[in-house]
């Protein structure tokens, strides 16, 4: 039986660059959650947009943040992993030096930029939503650093080869979609994260299903008993795992109409 449900965002339940859910996403993880399925949000969004995003869903729902780096249960701290400080200073001065890259730094509720262009202070606030501050060096910000991310609006992977060869011995480091890269603690994804909710709250992983589209979901997918992956995943996703879905609401349907014991219903 399954009792908790966890999705990626971007490229997943978000689906065309979308930036917000659509009408039968809140109802549908309301209805699954008053039949006993938590529903867990995993995102490199940081926590608060992710509670805005998910209204009034968000009291009864967990949040796997910052690609698993801050976990939290209606409303409550589960796990928080915290880098380095100097690596995270010389992390963001490698990007900033890195021609049209933008740097966003992660605490537990607000991204700090030291942005280049206004166009990215506006992507950040006005389409990604973020709670954002501008601050003038490091040293302004006034709370531990749980992630850094390099943004580069022309698509990163004409910066990913750069990063990945200096960072990868010291960083975690995942393209997280086509403008990203994310850095946080080697031991830190969402899989890792989605571990420690579930001890916490006694979940199995054979009662657990997780949606995913990109290799930052890779852990958490291979985690839970059942991994679901987006028809338009990269190949090399795609083929690792049995189920697949164009719709992560068509097939929520069909875990909601299961544990109402439709015997019509499949996830497939």
């Amino acid at each position: 039986m399954i009792k908790l449900i966890a999705s990626d965002l971007d490229g997943t339940l978000l689906q065309n660059g979308a930036q917000t859910l659509t009408p039968r996403a809140v109802p549908l993880i309301r209805r699954l959650a008053a039949c006993g399925i938590i529903f867990a949000a995993a995102s490199g969004r940081q926590y608060p947009n992710l509670v805005r995003l998910f209204g009034e869903a968000a009291g009864d729902m967990a949040f796997l943040c910052e690609n698993g780096a801050f976990v939290v249960y209606q409303g409550k701290v589960i796990a928080k992993s915290c880098m380095e400080w100097m690596d995270a200073k010389k992390l963001v001065e490698d990007i900033l030096a890195r021609g049209d890259c933008e740097v966003l730094i992660s605490g537990e509720s607000t991204s700090y930029v030291l942005p280049k262009s206004k166009r990215f202070l506006d992507h950040m606030q006005n389409t990604v939503k973020n709670n954002v501050r501008v601050i003038e060096n490091l040293s302004d910000i006034p709370e531990e650093i749980i992630k850094v991310s390099a943004y580069e609006r022309a698509g990163i992977q004409n910066s990913a080869s750069y990063f990945l060869p200096r960072w990868q011995d010291t960083l975690k480091c995942t393209v997280s979609d086509f403008h990203w890269i994310d850095f946080v603690r080697r031991d830190v994804n969402k899989g890792a994260a989605l571990a420690a909710l579930l001890s916490f709250l006694h979940i199995h992983v054979d009662e657990t299903a997780a949606f995913g589209d990109n290799y930052n979901d890779l852990e958490m997918l291979s985690l839970v008993g059942t991994g679901i992956v987006m028809e338009n995943s990269a190949p090399e996703i795609f083929n690792r795992y049995p189920f697949h879905t164009a719709c992560v609401e068509d097939t929520l349907e069909c875990f909601y109409k299961r544990r109402i014991k439709d015997p019509e219903a499949s996830i497939q």
